[in-house]
């Protein structure tokens, strides 16, 4: 049978994202996939960021705690807890953690996660 609740996997480290190097570790836990669905819980600690990468999925990014600064497609954004932005398919994009930060992380179509 499917899988229809999240569980208490534990988060793994990431330091690739897209073939990437992020400036310190993403931990990184698979709360639910689906057929065209994913969604992921992400922390960071305060000044870790990804680089530049884009995705051939569409992301929505949601602010648990702490805030983080993406840039989308050349602009900058400041995200705070309680707010959400997207990351449209294929636009380089890249997130700081301005505070240590929790966020979660839907994404649209099936992807393989970085190890």
């Amino acid at each position: 049978m499917e899988r229809l609740l999240s569980d208490a996997t534990e988060p793994k480290p990431v330091t690739l994202i897209e073939g990437v190097p992020t400036s310190g570790t993403f931990l990184v836990k698979p709360m639910l996939i689906g057929d065209c669905l994913a969604m992921l819980q992400i922390r960071m600690a305060r000044g870790v960021s990804s680089g530049m990468h884009a995705h051939s999925h569409e992301s929505i990014l949601y602010v648990i705690s702490g805030s983080l600064r993406t840039v989308v497609g050349g602009g900058a954004l400041i995200v705070h807890a309680g707010q959400a932005c997207r990351q449209p398919p294929g636009v380089p994009h890249s997130v700081e953690a301005l505070e240590g930060s929790g966020r979660s992380v839907f994404r649209s179509r099936c992807f393989r996660l970085a190890r």
